[in-house]
């Protein structure tokens, strides 16, 4: 036994001390990440709930959309709502005008975007300051206050009402941030590595495109999903723009369920719902190559 007083017992009193403090800062530890994991849970909980509502009303009968007492669940499905809303007038139309928007703004906007980023992260020129100011600038304005200058500068060159004139200012609109963004992933990506391929034989286009184009994988693919999303849920500018009900878009096409004697909750739910797949599909397809563009180009052979 060791007595209190020796220097074996001060000793192994402090390896208890350390051991106690050991054991408290781990649960310290832990229940800071338990607070944490909950509080992040209370948060996509209330971020979730407004779209699983909108997805469980679609399926339920229009009694049990109406009913005072709410229904959390289901029961009876019904797909009626969805057949209901596909058979709308101009339904398709509206897809494909959706759909040719959204994508020629797209691959526009990630091809300006691209060499926009890439020229002002590689090289100095006169005023490269002032246009990054201005990029900044611009994202400041709201778009609310652009809608009147922007009608009557289509107006003035006969594009009010056409799929061109809306696709112009979705570009316009969406640029701005893209080029930001881009220019972020460009800069961080050394420039030694492209010296490096040149070394190695590379043209200073091949090296570009072996080496870095890969590294930026990851913020063209961010900035796809941003500006797919942004472009394919506005509303504003659809609505102000396109007036005849063929060239509208699902935005707009979705404001139809709202009749004077109120809104058709099933069938704008349904219709909602169908609206937000494209924009989910398109995460899916693009997700996988937000992680595996970060390590591609990185390594010679």
């Amino acid at each position: 036994m060791i007595a209190p007083g020796t220097a074996q017992g001060v000793l192994a009193g402090r390896s208890r001390s350390a051991t106690a403090g050991r054991v408290r800062a781990d649960l310290w530890h832990r229940t800071r990440q338990w607070l944490f994991d909950a509080i992040g849970l209370a948060v996509a909980a209330v971020m979730l709930f407004p779209i699983y509502w909108m997805v469980a009303t679609a399926f339920k009968p229009g009694r049990d959309i109406l009913t005072l007492t709410p229904k959390w669940f289901p029961a009876p499905i019904t797909l009626q709502n969805f057949q209901d809303a596909i058979a709308r007038p101009f339904f398709l139309d509206d897809v494909r005008n959706s759909l040719v928007i959204v994508g020629v703004m797209l691959v526009l906007a990630l091809t300006i975007a691209f060499f926009a980023a890439v020229g002002t992260a590689r090289f100095g020129f006169r005023g490269r300051t002032a246009f990054l100011v201005m990029i900044i600038g611009v994202q400041m304005v709201p778009l609310i206050a652009l809608i009147i200058p922007l009608y009557l500068m289509l107006d003035a060159v006969g594009q009010v009402d056409s799929l061109a004139g809306v696709i112009a200012v979705y570009l316009a609109l969406v640029l701005p941030f893209m080029v930001w963004t881009l220019r972020g992933f460009v800069a961080n990506i050394p420039a030694e590595l492209e010296e490096a391929g040149m070394i190695d034989g590379c043209s200073r286009v091949g090296a570009f495109l072996r080496i870095t184009f890969p590294l930026v994988g990851p913020g063209l693919v961010a900035t796809a999903i941003f500006g797919f999303i942004q472009a394919w849920n506005e509303y504003i500018i659809a609505y102000v723009l396109l007036s005849s009900p063929g060239n509208q878009t699902l935005t707009v096409w979705l404001a139809s369920f709202t009749t004077n004697h109120g809104p058709q909750w099933g069938p704008l739910m349904a219709g909602a719902t169908l609206t937000g797949l494209p924009v989910v599909a398109f995460f899916l397809i693009l997700q996988r190559y937000l992680a595996g563009g970060l390590t591609a180009g990185a390594v010679k052979g």
